[in-house]
């Protein structure tokens, strides 16, 4: 039976059906624009999720709308409002205003809430015309209170299949990963502290049950993991969905969908029906794209309401067309758009301020296979802030390395998701494209033996390649490409018949295994006893993304994409690309593939050292490679 006619048409007397509606992982994406290409796109934004929304309330008489967090930061909107001043007194911020206006019930925070500092958050949360809760985030230590309400009681008017209004109390509670503290520890120092996610819902729980809670919500902004709960897990939904009390779980974080096929064989996972333990559950994709809808029914037992049955399903905004190009399947909401002309206005103006040119392009379509000169320049420019920094410290004249990973190279973004700088002018989207994080600088003194290490947890990336086999699958897809450091100034061979030192979460799989060979720093082998300078990122430093953490021997608060557009104005032109500085070791008889945007195609003669070979175009709109080795 359809969810609609079995949730939304309840036909009995003592029956309640309620619809709860989730959106997670927004990131500013308001519009349906891509202000990197400074071009209107299908895939995201949330005026377009509004027409899902309008129609699944339509559907149903009883609905909630609860936002499952990594609203406030993401693309150069949510940068230009993250500039002191940018915000006139009073103004609301541009989500939060598209939020207000679609009438949200409540919601809760991810972690990039907290990339641009408490202050900010503090300032910019007092817009919000809807409850924000969080249960696991403290302001300070020990038993110091949460930085918001734990959970908040909604209390609503509900019909029930007969038409009769009966009362009805629902709990909505928030969680955030506790690494928070961790990955903006350069913003955040000891402001803030976090709790385990299940920990926090055992002890806030039962106070919702004795507040008469009749249906819990979690807001999960964590994603589907283990059903057993391990301290201080990331990704905690489904151990979270096994805690009695709680009847309905929003999950995110993950940027994934959920129901679908990608969570199959997962213990206590039912990705067909939607249930994380036996309890509907969505994942609603990421930037707008999908709206997640859970629909319980509810009956009348034992003095209050029961959850008797549910059901979870997602609706998304576009479809790939057998064209493999996106097509939308919403429009943009009028009321939404008009609300966010100014905003548009102003982002537009800001995203297309000249910054200084380009002498050759600037892409990521390759950076997985080959050194990318979109990574190479960001190197460059954290090098050069590192040498300034240094001047006239002891350390100036240790040989100084730079560590970059690729941010934009497809996986769940699709293969639009690459950066692409064209050769010629380049405005201030061109380096938001370069770099889209608000990262900090961060310089490291590390061992070589240390740097060697720092190597092999990037070269987890890729798959054990057996010698003399044709077309092996390159990438591990679980592996983000922003953990793929590449630290310039060195030079080194990947061995891909190896297997890899870590897991694609940073575990240790082989203490003895070895992919970096001839690691070398000049003309000679790098010491593992040798002293260096590395330039990277605060979330680098603080051990983020399975990294081992090191203490930073300098750290600011200048922005990473403020050191770029610094290096950009002082090498105006920037120059063209160094020669690459790692490869594979060789396979003879042996090839790989990878997949990659199909604008990569016009873009090989940039890469002539590699012996690339089109497959043509897969069904989600990539087109595949063979790399012989």
């Amino acid at each position: 039976m359809n969810v609609t006619q079995e949730f939304s048409l309840p036909d009995s007397a003592g029956q309640v059906h309620l619809r709860i509606l989730a959106t997670s992982d927004l990131h500013v994406q308001v519009l349906p624009y891509d202000y990197y290409a400074d071009r209107p796109v299908d895939t995201h934004g949330l005026a377009r999720t509004a027409s899902l929304i309008a129609a699944a309330r339509a559907e149903a008489a009883n609905c909630l709308l609860l936002d499952n967090g990594d609203f406030l930061q993401g693309n150069p909107m949510g940068d230009l409002y993250s500039r002191p001043g940018q915000l006139a007194p009073g103004q609301v911020h541009p989500i939060l205003a598209a939020m207000n206006l679609l009438g949200y019930d409540a919601g809760t925070l991810g972690n990039h809430e907290f990339n641009y500092g408490l202050d900010f958050l503090q300032g910019v949360l007092k817009g919000a015309g809807y409850p924000l809760v969080s249960a696991n985030i403290a302001l300070g230590e020990n038993d110091a209170p949460t930085l918001l309400p734990p959970y908040v009681l909604l209390d609503r008017q509900v019909a029930d299949g007969a038409g009769a209004s009966h009362n009805l109390r629902i709990g909505v509670i928030g969680f955030a990963p506790p690494q928070i503290v961790q990955w903006d520890r350069a913003l955040l120092g000891n402001q803030l502290t976090t709790s385990d996610i299940v920990e926090s819902a055992v002890r806030w729980v039962p106070q919702m049950q004795a507040a008469g809670c009749d249906v819990i919500v979690a807001l999960s902004h964590s994603g589907i993991g283990g059903c057993h709960a391990v301290a201080g897990m990331e990704n905690a939904s489904t151990a979270l969905a096994a805690l009695p009390g709680i009847d309905a779980v929003v999950a995110g974080h993950s940027h994934l969908v959920f129901p679908g096929p990608g969570f199959a064989g997962l213990p206590g996972v039912d990705p067909v029906a939607g249930r994380l333990c036996g309890k509907p559950a969505v994942m609603p994709g990421f930037w707008g794209s999908h709206l997640g809808v859970i629909d319980l029914a509810l009956q009348r037992a034992g003095g209050r309401w029961q959850v008797q049955a549910g059901r979870a399903t997602t609706r998304a905004i576009w479809q790939r067309g057998a064209d493999g190009l996106p097509h939308a399947q919403s429009d943009t909401d009028a009321a939404v758009a008009s609300a966010m002309a100014g905003y548009h206005a102003e982002t537009l103006a800001y995203a297309r301020s000249p910054v200084g040119r380009a002498s050759a392009p600037l892409n990521s379509f390759f950076a997985l296979v080959t050194p990318s000169p979109a990574v190479a320049v960001v190197a460059e420019a954290q090098a050069r802030h590192a040498a300034a920094w240094l001047a006239d410290m002891p350390e100036a004249g240790l040989p100084l390395l730079s560590a970059v990973a690729p941010f934009k190279t497809g996986g769940r973004g699709g293969p639009e998701n690459y950066t692409d700088v064209p050769a010629g002018d380049m405005a201030l989207r061109h380096a938001a494209d370069l770099y889209i994080y608000p990262n900090t600088v961060a310089v490291l003194r590390l061992t070589g033996a240390e740097v060697a290490e720092w190597l092999e947890r990037a070269a987890g990336i890729f798959h054990r390649i057996t010698p003399g086999l044709p077309d092996q699958p390159l990438i591990d897809p679980d592996f983000p490409s922003y953990n793929f450091d590449l630290i310039h100034g060195l030079s080194f061979t990947i061995d891909l018949a190896q297997p890899a030192r870590y897991h694609h979460d940073g575990r240790l799989a082989d203490p003895a295994a070895q992919r970096i060979t001839g690691l070398a720093f000049g003309d000679g082998p790098v010491d593992p006893c040798a002293s260096f300078i590395v330039a990277s990122n605060s979330y680098r430093a603080a051990g983020s993304g399975g990294f081992a953490a090191r203490p930073a021997l300098l750290t600011g608060t200048t922005s990473i994409r403020d050191t770029l557009l610094a290096h950009i104005a002082a090498t105006n032109p920037l120059p063209p690309p160094a020669p690459p500085f790692w490869r594979f070791a060789p396979m003879p008889g042996t090839s790989v593939t990878f997949d990659t945007a199909p604008a990569a195609r016009a873009m090989l003669g940039d890469v002539p050292h590699l012996a690339l070979t089109a497959l043509g175009d897969t069904a989600d709109g990539f087109v595949r490679f063979r790399l012989a080795l």
